[in-house]
């Protein structure tokens, strides 16, 4: 009977301690919080709107600008809610289940993302390299495939990872040092054996670090090509089509590595914490800048929608 009660989790609920060391900055960090939050969804849907409006924009490229946008706005909504309730009531509880289903979608939408990018670094490589067959081979049936694949990839990793994750057993205590759930907290709290466990975060690590190997190859070929441009303004030109995704692949990758690629020896949990709130708050609010404020066509099709706003007003 002690080894079938040990073989399930006693645990029915978690305590998310969240920013409760801050609590005199609490106010404070609610407001900014609610305002990044604020501004990632208007931004990002807001954008996803302008691509869908404007004939301009029906390209491959912004495309997948669009479903990255989308993936944005659910990205932060699955992880900024609870931090707003956490910076009110201090520590909060978050049930069993709730908690493998915030780790699942958050897990979707991470990797669909890393997925997303290394897509995006494709269609900018065919673009540059080979500008005069990239229509026919990004086809409509070929962009929806890359994104689908992109979708069902992410979304057969986060099952076998939410599932791996809660079949250990939590046998107390149930505190979460952390603002949501997530992988490293959660095996800290666990009483199994986690070898298994560090099996398939090894395994997560080396397919994410094959994803950046891609979009690195992607970009070191786009840069050859870049070079082979008898121009310089045409080179000026070529490089800042890529130069908004390139910005946003070193923010988003540059900061998983610094989370999950190192060593359990060096890190820091209030390091974990900052690094964890730049890729899942600060990053999603940032991409519809980084593609919009460079973007020309991005530019004359907001103008173009404020124009017939401003029609319809004067009518």
């Amino acid at each position: 009977e002690q080894m079938a009660e040990q073989n399930h989790s006693t645990v029915t609920e978690f305590i998310l301690i969240g920013f409760s060391d801050h609590a005199n900055l609490g106010v404070i960090l609610f407001l900014v919080f609610l305002s990044f939050y604020l501004i990632t969804v208007l931004g990002n849907m807001g954008m996803v709107l302008l691509i869908c409006l404007d004939n301009r924009l029906h390209t491959p490229m912004y495309f997948f600008l669009s479903h990255l946008s989308l993936l944005d706005a659910c990205y932060s909504s699955v992880i900024i809610p609870q931090i707003l309730v956490s910076l009110v009531i201090g520590r909060t509880r978050i049930s069993y289940n709730s908690c493998a289903t915030q780790f699942f979608f958050f897990t979707v939408c991470a990797t669909t993302e890393c997925f997303l990018l290394a897509v995006m670094a494709y269609d900018r490589y065919v673009a540059v390299s080979s500008p005069l067959l990239y229509s026919s081979a990004m086809t409509p049936g070929t962009r929806w495939g890359l994104v689908a694949g992109a979708y069902s990839g992410a979304f057969s990793g986060a099952i076998f990872r939410t599932s791996c994750t809660f079949t250990l057993s939590f046998c107390g205590p149930n505190q979460i040092d952390f603002f949501f759930c997530d992988l490293p907290p959660l095996l800290k709290l666990s009483c199994s054996d986690t070898t298994g466990i560090q099996n398939l975060i090894f395994f997560v690590n080396f397919v994410f670090m094959a994803n950046t190997l891609m979009i690195l190859i992607s970009y070191m070929l786009i840069i050859r090509a870049i070079l082979r441009v008898k121009s310089v303004g045409g080179r000026a030109k070529t490089f800042s089509t890529c130069a908004s995704h390139f910005t946003a692949v070193i923010l988003f990758f540059g900061t998983l590595t610094f989370m999950y690629v190192r060593s359990n020896s060096i890190k820091s949990l209030e390091e974990d914490k900052v690094v964890s709130v730049f890729y899942t708050v600060v990053i999603p609010m940032l991409n519809p800048f980084i593609y919009s404020l460079r973007n020309k066509e991005v530019k004359a099709a907001f103008r173009k929608v404020i124009n017939r706003i401003q029609i319809s007003q004067e009518m």
